[in-house]
């Protein structure tokens, strides 16, 4: 199926973004990305993620490229995207306790210092900004958003996996992209 959409996927850090991407492309949608950020202890089957997304800003030249395809944009970066083309986002959204844990999991893990902002305080800021970028997707007709919830694919990912199908235009290998899920990189529970 040609599709004449860039199918987005956006969420916080570390709220099942890399696996999202991993269902769509296991189901039949060719990912942009790029080398650059390699897989890890904290993502073992990679990111998927296009360094160019970071200057969405200043360089919107690779879009041209996404049509058709599935690139990941970090939640506060969806607000860049030019209303001159047609998007379908799928937006993850998974507990921002499990979240700011994930995210302090990976930094100790790599020896790095995150922000000082205590836990309850980030989930405040966390969930401050989910609410502006949804506010904006709401009011842009070419943004079509389908909400997945991270402990949804954990506990049902074959009707999740209809579900993005279903939104994405109903072609996609529904078995792979359930099959795409490893419970077992569910790490960070509360």
């Amino acid at each position: 199926m040609a599709r004449d959409f860039t199918t987005i996927v956006s969420g916080l850090p570390r709220s099942g973004t890399s696996m999202a991407m991993q269902m769509i492309v296991a189901g039949g949608i060719a990912p942009l990305t790029d080398a650059a950020r390699t897989a890890d202890d904290d993502n073992p089957r990679g990111y998927y993620e296009l360094d160019r997304v970071k200057q969405l800003a200043s360089d919107k030249s690779w879009l041209d490229e996404a049509r058709g395809k599935v690139v990941k944009v970090i939640h506060m970066l969806v607000a860049q995207l030019p209303d001159d083309r047609a998007y379908r986002v799928v937006f993850l959204d998974r507990d921002l306790r499990e979240v700011v844990q994930s995210q302090s999991t990976m930094l100790a893990r790599n020896a790095k210092i995150g922000a000082t902002i205590p836990a309850d305080r980030l989930m405040s800021i966390y969930d401050a900004q989910l609410k502006q970028v949804h506010t904006w997707l709401s009011a842009r007709s070419n943004f079509g958003v389908l909400v997945v919830k991270h402990a949804d694919l954990m506990s049902d990912g074959a009707t999740q996996a209809r579900r993005m199908n279903a939104f994405l235009g109903g072609d996609l290998n529904e078995a792979a992209m359930a099959n795409a899920i490893d419970p077992s990189l569910h790490r960070n529970k509360v």
